[in-house]
């Protein structure tokens, strides 16, 4: 159900891997920034990063699910 709304909207299982695979350098991005901020801000920062890093695999079966639909 949910693959075929996301087939209807026009997205395909290799638009949702590359934004997989985005995520993953966003993540890394947000970790190097995040060691050049002071103590106060770090936390934050590193916080932020962690959570980018968990959308890659879930966007990424979701691409494995739509491949399998189409």
């Amino acid at each position: 159900m949910m693959t075929s709304a996301i087939y209807r909207a026009g997205l395909r299982a290799g638009h949702l891997h590359l934004m997989s695979m985005s995520a993953v350098g966003l993540c890394l991005g947000l970790w190097v920034r995040a060691k050049t901020l002071d103590q106060e801000e770090r936390g934050n920062a590193e916080r932020r990063a962690l959570f980018v890093g968990l959308w890659p695999p879930t966007l990424w079966l979701i691409g494995d699910s739509l491949n399998q639909f189409e």
